[in-house]
């Protein structure tokens, strides 16, 4: 008798097991530590959520930054090491059915606030042009760390040549002009550097992360005054008294030409290739030599270094004019590094090519009284 007695147990259980369908038990349905939809944070702070099961049965968690699985617990913990958007996707799933979720990542860079000088403060980079001040003051090494801390003069060479430089501190983008890039234009003799910003991402204190040019007055213009992803590739001469040469990527050829006043080799002589290649952007040369004994290169509107007088607004720019790589305005709270490259490729004759000269690079915000900002 007992063991029919099992035997019907066994039997009634399972029936009840049979009639039931996978419709009967639930999906999970799961609660997150972090409920609003978009998280606001900085590089090297840690974001962390975690899950609870609210409805169903034990489940597989996977934690995803875009396609990267970050983790298989209940427990996302994540530092962004760079700044930028990102897209946390979360899932939750058991054998009768998946809980999804997702947050937005808005990561900041650090801003540095303080300092001691409203000046550059450290030279990363300088890579001239060929040029008639090359190799000598004020076209050297020497002159190009001659800015840090203070004014002084570099030449950048012809179209292409640049230099590099950080400031001990975070420049602010507030209202107006930001920086102050000084130069020595004349009324009649302007040389356009385009200007470069960087935001220290990674927070590495390196100018490795994205420059953004700051965009001056030709910025986008069709007419041929301005180009982007332009290429000038210089050769070194056979010797010291001849022209160097250059090719670009539209297909034109010319020379860096050699004038009485400067003798000394033009090709920088601490680069050892026989060429080189510089890229950036490019502005028209408005060199007007049909007066040979008045030579003359006039200024653009605005937004360049060495372009116009320190009168007439010298070489002040705006951190919200900064564009990316594709053309597009980006918002940018502050900047750590600055670079300026000369923008022109023209002929002065007798007066030499046209190459960006920079005097001095400061924070306009700066206040030694308020190293808070």
């Amino acid at each position: 008798m007992k063991q029919l007695k099992l035997l019907s147990i066994i039997s009634s259980f399972l029936l009840l097991l049979s009639s039931c369908s996978k419709d009967d038990v639930p999906a999970p349905i799961m609660e997150l530590s972090v409920t609003e939809k978009t998280i606001q944070t900085k590089i090297k702070e840690a974001v962390t959520i975690t899950s609870r099961i609210a409805v169903g049965t034990a489940v597989k968690e996977e934690w995803y930054v875009g396609k990267d699985l970050i983790s298989t617990s209940g427990t996302f913990n994540h530092v962004f090491e760079v700044a930028g958007n990102y897209k946390i996707y979360y899932q939750a799933s058991n054998n009768y059915g998946i809980y999804k979720d997702s947050f937005d990542v808005q990561v900041a860079a650090l801003v540095r606030d303080g300092g001691t000088s409203p000046y550059v403060t450290t030279l990363f980079e300088f890579m001239p042009a060929p040029g008639q001040f090359i190799n000598k003051a004020p076209g050297n090494l020497v002159s190009a760390e001659g800015l840090v801390g203070k004014t002084g003069m570099v030449s950048l060479g012809a179209w292409g040549g640049y230099v590099v430089y950080g400031f001990d501190h975070s420049v602010p983008n507030k209202e107006g002009n930001d920086i102050d890039v000084t130069g020595n234009a004349l009324a009649e003799w302007s040389e356009p550097g385009i200007i470069y910003v960087m935001v220290d991402d990674n927070g590495n204190g390196k100018p490795d992360d994205t420059w953004y040019e700051l965009a001056g007055s030709e910025f986008g213009k069709t007419d041929g005054t301005y180009l982007r992803n332009y290429e000038v590739t210089y050769f070194r001469p056979e010797s010291i008294d001849k022209d160097v040469a250059w090719t670009d990527n539209k297909g034109n050829t010319g020379f860096v030409k050699k004038n009485t006043f400067h003798k000394q080799a033009y090709y920088p002589e601490w680069i050892t290739a026989n060429s080189y290649t510089l890229k950036g952007s490019w502005l028209k040369t408005k060199v007007d030599p049909s007066r040979p004994t008045y030579v003359v290169s006039l200024p653009y509107e605005w937004g360049y270094s060495d372009n116009q007088t320190e009168a007439n607004g010298g070489g002040k720019v705006d951190i919200s004019n900064a564009v990316n790589v594709t053309g597009n305005k980006v918002n940018l709270k502050a900047i750590d590094f600055i670079k300026i490259q000369t923008g022109v490729l023209g002929d002065g004759g007798w007066l030499g090519e046209v190459s960006t000269e920079i005097t001095g690079i400061k924070d306009m915000h700066f206040s030694a009284s308020n190293t808070t900002k």
